[in-house]
């Protein structure tokens, strides 16, 4: 097991990035990323260094239910900090079922002594929709339904982070038919979850929101499907350098096109 995982969570992480090797310029500079990310003001990244560096690393329990890891894996392949690096020292994460050395008996002993320990202050993050036919029987965890698990683990927790289009829509277990009754995490839950969909979700989605909840105390303001308007509420077509051909009506029908050697909208 990496040395990471056996990190003492109640370090600070600014502790933890010290004795790593992490400069303050890598370390500010992931700040800033952060802070421009979440389309904070300028200075805002002070605020998140100094939050980052004090604050005890908030407990994260991650679920899987019926989904293919996608979403860890791109959380896993995250650059710019690493995971290796930072990330699994700016949150303390307790019970990764992907990652975790433990399995069995043992990996549900560990998600209960992390709910126990950190009880309503622990971020839940579920990766996977639920099934709900037949009494929810087509997916078990230690001989436990998932829609019981994740109604148990979300009682006691401070945020629910539905991680991936699974999580947050049912994707692709909730295809017609449907034969599970495959659901997502707020129509399991009835309350308010923040949304981080895709197929897999960009990981500095998930990144940015741990920290604004780290920096602020609460998650960021989501829109009307529970997604972090940071990351949502703008498109990149609206960013595009080709955006003033759109406007005029000039695409190029074809790549090689006199339209694609100008420059025109590819739409």
């Amino acid at each position: 097991m990496s040395e990471t995982f056996l990190e003492d969570a109640t370090q600070a992480a600014g502790t933890v990035t010290n004795r790593l090797g992490i400069g303050r310029r890598e370390f500010l500079q992931f700040c800033a990323a952060t802070a421009t990310t979440l389309g904070l003001p300028a200075g805002a990244e002070a605020a998140i260094a100094k939050a980052v560096e004090k604050a005890k690393r908030p407990s994260v329990i991650w679920l899987h239910f019926q989904e293919c890891t996608g979403c860890s894996e791109s959380l896993l392949r995250a650059e710019h900090p690493t995971i290796e690096k930072l990330i699994l020292d700016l949150i303390s994460l307790d019970c990764p079922e992907t990652l975790m050395a433990a399995a069995g008996h043992q990996a549900e002993a560990a998600r209960k002594a992390a709910m126990k320990a950190n009880k309503g202050k622990y971020i839940l993050v579920v990766e996977g929709a639920i099934p709900t036919k037949d009494n929810g029987i087509y997916c078990k965890v230690g001989g436990q339904k998932a829609i019981d698990m994740v109604k148990e683990v979300a009682a006691d927790a401070a945020a629910v982070i539905a991680m991936g289009s699974c999580a947050s829509w049912g994707g692709m277990p909730s295809t017609d038919p449907n034969p599970t009754g495959a659901s997502s995490v707020g129509q399991i839950l009835g309350k308010p979850v923040v949304t981080i969909p895709g197929c897999p979700p960009n990981p500095y989605n998930f990144l940015a929101t741990a920290v604004h909840f780290l920096t602020f105390g609460k998650l960021p303001d989501v829109d009307e499907l529970g997604r972090p308007k940071f990351a949502y509420s703008r498109l990149i077509h609206e960013h595009c350098e080709r955006r003033a051909h759109f406007d005029a009506g000039r695409f190029a029908m074809e790549f090689g096109d006199e339209g694609h050697r100008k420059g025109y909208c590819l739409y």
